[in-house]
């Protein structure tokens, strides 16, 4: 539960902002899993949509001053309303977008004890090690990663059309990750109260 007695809210955000991107897919096919879910009230964060310059603040978040510019209040706001995240992320040559790397690093207490899933897709690895390397920054900034995540190998999940097809199989993987992303985002209230 969300410290106001309501279900707590979840943002899936799309991290890719590349053109042509499949993340937009991605989302489209998590989004209605997550609102049947009914473990949380779901919303959808584009960062291409978003467009956060590169980051722009002459002081670091962590020192908590007062937000020089107004896309990072905005976006402040929408991280301090959020209970829990999902990144729908795109592996780029071994690591996570740069689009990501950025928005999470314009912001520092928004996101402690905040539990986060990964729903990742990539050709190799479907993500894997994109998971890997964004695990030790989400810590880094208190949040908590979830065990379960799901993996996507666009070879697998995209037709020769580039129709996003996954198998039946990944919704239910999905549904256990945001099991454990409810729970943990229970476990975590009292800390962000």
């Amino acid at each position: 539960m969300s410290t106001n007695g309501q279900r707590p809210r979840l943002n899936v955000v799309i991290a890719s902002t590349r053109p042509g991107r499949v993340g937009e897919q991605v989302a489209q096919w998590f989004v209605p899993i997550a609102q049947e879910h009914a473990g949380f009230d779901v919303t959808l964060t584009d960062l291409a949509v978003l467009g956060l310059p590169l980051l722009d603040e002459p002081m670091p978040a962590i020192e908590r001053l007062p937000y020089t510019h107004e896309h990072t209040r905005r976006w402040s706001t929408t991280v301090a309303a959020s209970d829990a995240f999902v990144f729908v992320m795109a592996e780029y040559n071994q690591g996570y977008a740069a689009s990501l790397k950025n928005a999470l690093d314009f912001l520092y207490p928004e996101w402690a004890y905040k539990a986060v899933g990964f729903v990742s897709y990539g050709m190799s690895s479907g993500g894997l090690r994109a998971q890997a390397a964004l695990r030790p920054v989400v810590t880094a900034l208190k949040m908590v990663p979830v065990a379960h995540t799901v993996v996507m190998h666009l070879r697998e999940t995209l037709d020769p059309q580039g129709k996003l097809t996954p198998a039946p199989r990944m919704a239910d993987t999905a549904k256990e990750m945001l099991d454990e992303l409810a729970r943990m985002t229970g476990a975590l209230a009292p800390l962000r109260a």
